[in-house]
């Protein structure tokens, strides 16, 4: 098992709008694919950063979810050009993590 640490800023002010969508919209789509969303944030230290968290068992898994959400109709023609609008998709940073043997997210 591992998780995805993914943190994205925001375009400047846009932070809220961001999370609204991101929980009503985004969050519940993924799930729906298949997805396991373990946590969100907002940056308590940057006003535009957002930081959320995905786990997934194995490769084959996220491979094959990534394809469920990222290769949909939806994603692309309804979700893509919002997020785009709403992050500095440039400044994206995802890092993989494996839990250690004492870790509470095993």
């Amino acid at each position: 098992m591992f998780y995805e640490i993914r943190r994205y800023q925001t375009q400047p002010g846009r932070r809220d709008e961001w999370v609204r969508y991101m929980e009503e919209a985004v969050i519940p789509f993924q799930i729906e694919q298949g997805m396991t969303v373990t946590a969100s944030f907002v940056d308590e230290e940057d006003p535009d950063g957002y930081v959320w968290i995905r786990r997934f068992e194995d490769e084959q898994e996220r491979l094959a979810l990534y394809a469920n959400v990222y290769e949909s109709r939806r994603w692309r023609d309804e979700f893509d050009p919002k997020v785009k609008s709403l992050l500095l998709v440039d400044q994206i940073k995802v890092t993989r993590v494996a839990p250690t043997p004492i870790s509470a997210l095993r």
